[in-house]
């Protein structure tokens, strides 16, 4: 264990990357402009935007998918947390990047746990372009003597490498990357084992209780993060932190002291596991996450990672879902690595496996066959009409788990198809531009209803409000004429 661990905290070779096959598409909001009063749409099914989409004369180039976070000196100190990271390009032949721009956007998270009593904190730390100033000057973090902190690593690129700040800050901070040669992808830690080491041994004793996970809506057991009704071709991957970015691209920590001075700021988010649980699939099951006090910001609450793990190593119900080796994030050239299967796992406090059968992805494969289609389907009135964590892909909630397990379960994720030789049990349906807009599971066919999105503002069922050149309108659908109504009232002003 020791030697093994050793050598995954060697520094991944820059310009290697890992084996990682997640497509993701990102979302442009669709600007609305120049609406009179009022105004009816005919519907068409699936999501409708009020608007043509902008374009230009010429295709922007790809934005450069692998990047590098410099590591501050003492990381896992409070002068070290409150120093923010710096972003740079791993390789700047191929372009900049951007803590500004969401397909570049790197993310870190980190937990501090008093081992004299237990008690965790979450503090995220802010990541800012290299060279450029913040917005505000983070929060330092108030923590508390002999406590335990460590490090979790989200990125919305590709390949994510940490960087020393000029010393050793990444030994200083046991951070891993991957093994040598080879990233695990979007991920990375600092401390994790150690972490975990100390609030297992709190839980052991009493003195941490992990909250139960609840009971949903549906009357099943609320979701965890090891929960196969979940998880997808890469499991317990990314955090939960938020940042805010300004109009000139500077960044700023997600409090509610930020919010109130950076008013034209908007949230930059992490595309996680994590998040789409916390705070997309709790809300919609009725259930609720496990939150720490945020050191960032006293007196409020926050999810992260690490919460999510220990909750779920305590209270998920077999069959539990464990980093399997075919996961992209774990595997060499395509091939299966009992190292960085194993370095990775012990950054999210998982155990460790002394043979790659211990971690056969046929298992999660039938596992995930068994469970997350009937899930999706017992679960579909509630998903439906919820909001969709990326509209460029689905329409709603339920469409968007839909199509992220038909890209784990086909041939660009697991290949569960070829391991279990069964076909896919979900289709879905698109539009023109490729939204789902409805899924078939197990030969049933759920429907869900139309969306709005007005100047990026989703309304759920074409029935809410939405501002359109600085008014509150109306929006209103009407399924038996097939017409939304939107109205505005009057404009006044001279």
């Amino acid at each position: 264990m020791k030697s093994l661990l050793k050598e995954a905290a060697k520094p991944a070779v820059a310009g290697l990357g890992s084996e990682r096959r997640r497509r993701r598409r990102r979302f442009s909001p669709l600007m609305l402009v120049g609406i009179a009063v009022p105004l009816v749409l005919a519907l068409t099914g699936g999501a409708l935007y009020l608007a043509p989409r902008l374009t230009g004369s010429h295709a922007a180039a790809p934005a450069n998918t692998d990047c590098t976070l410099i590591v501050p000196f003492h990381p896992l100190t409070a002068r070290g947390l409150a120093t923010p990271y710096q972003l740079v390009a791993t390789d700047p032949a191929r372009g900049p990047c951007h803590e500004a721009n969401p397909d570049q956007a790197a993310f870190v998270q980190a937990a501090v746990i008093d081992p004299a009593t237990g008690r965790i904190a979450i503090y995220n730390p802010l990541v800012v372009d290299r060279g450029q100033k913040q917005a505000l000057v983070p929060v330092v973090p108030q923590l508390p003597a002999g406590g335990i902190v460590a490090l979790w690593f989200g990125f919305n690129g590709e390949n994510l490498t940490l960087r020393s700040s000029g010393g050793n800050s990444l030994a200083e901070g046991h951070c891993v990357n991957g093994i040598r040669g080879s990233l695990f992808g979007q991920f990375a830690y600092c401390n994790a084992p150690a972490f975990f080491a100390a609030a297992n041994q709190a839980i052991r004793a009493g003195k941490l209780k992990p909250p139960p996970l609840g009971r949903a809506r549906d009357g099943l057991p609320c979701p965890s993060v090891r929960d196969f009704a979940l998880v997808d071709q890469d499991q317990s991957d990314n955090v939960t932190t938020a940042y805010l970015v300004t109009r000139d691209g500077r960044t700023a920590q997600m409090t509610r002291h930020a919010i109130a001075v950076l008013q034209h700021a908007q949230p930059q988010v992490n595309g996680s596991d994590n998040r789409l649980l916390a705070l997309g699939l709790d809300g919609a099951l009725g259930c609720t996450p496990w939150m720490a006090p945020d050191l960032a910001d006293p007196g409020q609450m926050t999810t992260a990672l690490p919460l999510n793990e220990l909750q779920a190593a305590v209270w998920q119900r077999a069959p539990v879902a464990l980093v399997p080796n075919g996961d992209p994030m774990v595997t060499v050239a395509g091939h299966p690595n009992l190292a960085k299967l194993n370095a990775y796992r012990a950054g999210v406090d998982q155990p460790q496996v002394r043979d790659q059968v211990f971690a056969s992805t046929t298992l999660y494969c039938a596992n995930l066959l068994a469970i997350a289609p009937l899930r999706l389907l017992v679960d579909a009135s509630l998903t439906k009409t919820r909001p969709s964590p990326d509209p460029a892909a689905a329409n709603s909630l339920f469409t968007f788990l839909a199509q992220r397990f038909i890209t784990t379960f086909e041939a660009d994720g697991l290949n569960c198809t070829r391991l279990l030789h069964v076909p896919d049990p979900v289709q879905v349906q698109r539009t023109p531009q490729g939204v789902a807009i409805a899924a078939t599971i197990n030969g049933e066919v759920i429907n869900t209803p139309l969306d709005c999105n007005v100047n990026g503002t989703l309304v759920v069922g074409c029935n809410g409000t939405a501002t359109i050149n600085g008014q509150t309108c109306s929006l209103m659908s009407d399924r038996r004429t097939h017409q939304i109504v939107v109205t505005c009232p009057a404009n006044t002003r001279q």
